[in-house]
């Protein structure tokens, strides 16, 4: 009797779990139609918040591609001047009405992500706000040039310009995710870099914001009812790691289906002989320099007691070898730059002036100033001071952590002891953005226009902002301004060469490579396009066909 209640009970076990096991399994057959799939992109960082204003991290930017839409985007030739190339996004039309006020007609069935319409208040809203001081947006330099905005109506958005310049539509557009008014205007804005919002935003895009967990990854589903058509993969994961090596490994093992940024020879290498990985190249958008701090660390008030000199920051640049740097360590993924600008910017030249490689140079330049080896310790002093400074360098970065060290060798080289600071790439964008550093190893993502960025990080609007070494030249300024209003393009081509020859004389920083892009992204997925100034940009129309699915895309969330 005993025996056949235990047989009873085994068997009636075994068929729960049997039919634990078959449900769990058509749960994770879920999904198995067009518009299914998972996309996991192998970050490196995570981002400090995704409000966009707030921040110009990279990772930030591309999730906020998904969430927050402008009015009207670049299209593949990212050609900047005019307003022919643009895409619609929110404005469903535009037109100039006179030379200086051009007007954006709002798509009415765009829609907040609450149900809420998207509004011409909005637009007004988000203008104000990214030009509040409070909020310190890094983007604010670019938008100078607009005098305001206005609405005409509840769909009709109007910008006034201060001046007609050829790219005006495009810094109308282009710097801007506009932001739902009735959820944000209640929030301080001194509190915008803090705010909840940032880590659960409400957005108008073709993606919905689902989860964010801390140090782990932040999760996005297609919103089914987005006005411009169903994005076509129904879920992005932005998973985060320590650092490039293994965001490239997960990729490479099949742990995860994208990396934009393959960087170095060797991770294109590896990619290359993953079976299910295809290859994309496209223009690269980042340049990485040593920047200089010109100011004392901690005090703004005062110059840096080495690099306030012009001289010195002429004579350590002279020191780097920079071709023979980018080719021992890059091959043909990396070329010098002309500037501070990336390969995508249209005045990109080799032959524009800069500084030469020469170390005799180097060494008589510093002893005139009385920097001299006085001890006979191998290191310059002047007054019984060293000359010796810190490289301030991300943890997570190995390239830019091995350019730390080759910097380190060529300036012992002529006297000089530099001193490597690895740290977290919070802490370093803390230190950097507080002014409190020496030098620091930065990468600079470009805009398509070599205004806004140089703009933005090479002049006196770039301070409090992301003109972290606080570089100022009037006359370098003043060429800038003549370039960007240049009514002719070959004209703000000669301004542009001339300009970046200038800031190239001043040495604020050691410009030392820019990437060319190699991206990863798993075979199953479609219609993957990569635009060179945001590979994420066209995200919404890539898609995996259902006879292509592997079991995360059809995991039920």
């Amino acid at each position: 009797m005993l025996s056949a209640m235990l047989r009873r009970s085994a068997f009636s076990y075994y068929i729960v779990l049997t039919v634990a096991t078959l449900g769990a399994c058509e749960r994770r057959g879920g999904c198995t139609t067009a518009g299914c799939g998972t996309l996991i992109d192998a970050a490196v960082v995570e981002p400090p918040t995704l409000l966009p204003p707030s921040t110009e991290d990279i990772v930030a930017s591309d999730i906020a591609e998904q969430l927050f839409l402008k009015l009207a985007d670049v299209g593949m030739s990212t050609n900047t001047v005019g307003d022919e190339d643009f895409q619609p996004l929110l404005a469903q039309r535009w037109e100039w009405d006179g030379p200086l006020t051009l007007v954006f007609h709002i798509d009415p069935r765009a829609r907040w992500q609450d149900g809420q319409r998207v509004t011409a208040a909005d637009v007004e809203f988000t203008f104000n706000a990214y030009n509040d001081s409070a909020v310190a947006s890094p983007f604010r330099p670019k938008l100078q040039r607009i005098e305001k905005v206005t609405q005409r109506d509840s769909l009709t958005a109007v910008f006034r310009f201060r001046e007609k310049y050829p790219e005006m539509f495009y810094d109308a557009v282009y710097h801007m995710r506009i932001l739902p008014a009735h959820l944000l205007r209640s929030v301080p804005r001194e509190q915008w870099r803090t705010a909840p919002f940032g880590r659960q935003p409400v957005g108008d895009g073709p993606y919905r914001f689902v989860r964010w967990q801390a140090a782990q990854s932040i999760e996005l589903v297609a919103d089914t009812t987005f006005f411009l058509g169903r994005p076509g993969i129904r879920r992005l994961i932005w998973r985060f790691t320590p650092s490039l090596p293994v965001a490239v490994q997960q990729v490479i093992a099949d742990q995860a289906d994208i990396r934009e940024q393959l960087v170095t020879p060797d991770n294109v290498e590896r990619a290359k002989a993953a079976k299910q990985l295809a290859i994309y190249p496209f223009r690269g958008n980042v340049y990485t320099f040593l920047s200089f701090n010109q100011r004392a660390p901690g005090d703004t008030s005062k110059p840096h007691p080495l690099f306030g000199d012009r001289d010195v920051r002429r004579a350590l640049t002279m020191a780097v070898d920079r071709a023979s740097l980018v080719k021992s360590t890059l091959g043909d993924l990396g070329q010098v730059p002309p500037g501070p600008i990336s390969a995508l910017v249209g005045i990109w030249a080799p032959d524009i002036r800069q500084l030469p490689y020469d170390t005799a140079q180097a060494a008589r330049l510093l002893s005139l100033h009385g920097w001299r080896d006085h001890d006979g310790d191998g290191i310059r002093d002047k007054d019984g001071q060293p000359l010796a400074f810190h490289i301030l360098v991300p943890s997570s970065s190995g390239l830019r952590k091995q350019y730390a060290r080759l910097l380190q060798e060529q300036f012992r080289a002529i006297g000089v002891r530099a001193e490597i600071d690895e740290l977290e790439g919070s802490v370093v964008a803390q230190r950097t953005g507080s002014g409190n550093y020496d030098t620091a190893i930065l990468s600079r993502s470009n805009d398509p226009s070599p205004g806004s960025g140089i703009t933005q990080s090479w002049t006196l609007a770039g301070f409090g902002g992301s003109n972290f070494g606080r570089y100022y030249n009037p006359e370098f300024e003043r060429i800038v301004q003549r370039a960007i209003s240049a009514p002719k393009r070959d004209q703000a081509r000669t301004l542009w060469r001339y300009a970046l020859e200038t800031i190239n004389a001043d040495a604020p920083g050691i410009f030392l490579y820019a990437l060319a892009n190699v991206g990863a992204v798993h075979k199953r997925v479609e219609n993957v396009q990569f635009r060179p100034d945001s590979w994420a940009a066209l995200l919404r129309t890539w898609r995996i066909p259902p006879d292509r699915l592997i079991d995360r895309d059809r995991v039920e969330r």
